[in-house]
């Protein structure tokens, strides 16, 4: 419940009221002020000050300030003239309450008459910005218009005036042409017209042994055509991808890059869902291997897996990406999908040469590795992989088949060698002994 303010102080004019309301301590800017023409309430929390004042004030005029912990209203009166109390006596709550509630419906009607009007102001300016707008916008379109409609005259003017030159400079050569043309017809006629005059005057016309006149003898020469106009022969040669010239013996080879070029690109443009949503360098098998590789190290080994997937169906010919992805799976003990990877990659890895002999012996002891933890020592020796005591050699191991002979193992030899030493920790002794006992009672194992 507010706290009402009774220390208020109040002076007159005999046009103005000035009533000062301490403010408590209040801030300036948490002062509500309310003021109609019969009330008038200031509420700052928790206090609250109102007066039913006696006389009418003009509500228009009235202005309010707030400083040095005080707030000052100023109300100008409606009539001049002295108030002897500055709010009504009478102690009625009804009345009271009327008066409250006629104030604040009055001030409510007047909020929102200017709220309407403010919002009305707001809406015609927006509408002379956009006639403004419109008509700024329809002076640029005009003047676009006739600047265009200029420069079509000047161009038509301009062409108008070359075609009138071209004709007249037609009608002069053709002019002098005809003119050249007759001079050189009356250059011919001269001396015809002379032997003519000649013979009137009673001279003798000289006859030749066929028994023509020397003036019959001559020949009008023809006139010659004009030159022809000159013009361009358009060449055309039949489109090549390479920039050398087309030879026989080379198109086979051509043909073959351009198949691997095809296929390169189809592979680059898979339907891959992945694809969607990856950047130009998560494209790149080489990019994703990369990645795997670290995912690895970090162990992580799920994600390792998943850079692998999306790099094998990008380029399934790769085969360190079959190798790398059987290594996460023997660390996530998929064993059989291991066996796969690794298979695959010594498909890939053929033939053996040594240059992809570590490679090979990598995939081999990863093989071998899943089928020992199946507890299938025999599928993952050596001799039953694709890389075998050659590979081991080549890879920096020795190889035994130039001490022993073929369907034979040393097995002393094969496991210290450096590529087999890892797969022949994971065999039990037992079964090596049992081999061992097989291999001298005659039963040979392929190794």
């Amino acid at each position: 419940m507010p706290l009402i303010v009774t220390d208020y102080t109040w002076t007159q004019t005999d046009s103005t009221v000035f009533i000062s309301v301490p403010l408590k301590g209040a801030r300036a800017e948490r002062v509500d002020f309310l003021s109609t023409e019969e009330y008038l309430k200031v509420h700052y929390p928790p206090y609250l000050f109102e007066a039913f004042l006696s006389e009418p004030v003009d509500e228009d005029r009235s202005t309010a300030k707030v400083g040095n912990g005080v707030a000052v209203i100023t109300l100008p009166k409606c009539s001049n003239a002295f108030w002897e109390h500055l709010v009504i006596t009478t102690y009625d709550k009804e009345k009271k309450k009327e008066v409250r509630e006629r104030a604040l419906l009055k001030y409510q009607e007047r909020l929102c008459s200017e709220s309407r009007s403010k919002a009305e102001k707001q809406q015609a300016e927006k509408k002379y910005a956009l006639e403004t707008m419109m008509k700024l916008e329809k002076e640029e379109r005009d003047r676009i218009v006739k600047r265009k409609e200029d420069e079509r005259e000047k161009t038509t003017a301009e062409l108008a005036a070359w075609q009138l030159r071209q004709r007249e400079t037609a009608e002069t050569e053709a002019k002098l042409k005809l003119q050249d043309q007759r001079d050189r017809q009356n250059k011919l006629k001269a001396p015809t017209e002379k032997q003519e005059k000649g013979g009137s005057d009673g001279a003798k016309v000289k006859l030749d042994k066929r028994g023509n006149s020397e003036a019959k003898g001559q020949k009008t020469p023809a006139l010659l055509p004009a030159p022809r106009r000159a013009a361009n022969i358009q060449v055309r040669f039949t489109p090549r991808v390479f920039q050398t010239a087309l030879r026989e013996s080379r198109v086979p080879e051509e043909e073959e890059w351009l198949q691997k070029q095809a296929e390169a690109r189809r592979a680059g443009n898979a339907d891959v869902e992945e694809l969607k949503d990856l950047r130009e360098e998560g494209r790149n098998p080489e990019w994703l291997k990369d990645k795997g590789d670290k995912c690895f190290a970090s162990g992580d080994f799920l994600g390792a897996v998943n850079a692998y997937n999306l790099a094998i169906r990008l380029h399934s010919k790769i085969p360190a990406l079959h190798s790398n992805r059987a290594a996460c799976h023997l660390k996530l003990k998929n064993l059989h999908k291991a066996i796969e990877d690794a298979s695959q990659a010594l498909d890939l890895l053929t033939p053996a040469v040594p240059a992809n002999a570590a490679a090979r012996a990598r995939a081999s002891v990863r093989r071998g590795s899943a089928f020992c933890q199946l507890q299938l020592y025999a599928e993952g020796l050596p001799g039953r992989s694709e890389a075998g005591p050659s590979q081991c050699s080549a890879a920096g191991g020795h190889s035994d088949h130039q001490r022993h002979p073929p369907g034979h193992c040393n097995w002393d030899a094969l496991k210290h060698t450096e590529c087999y030493s890892f797969y022949f920790s994971l065999l039990p002794n037992s079964f090596i002994n049992d081999t061992k006992e097989q291999q001298n009672e005659g039963h040979v194992l392929n190794c």
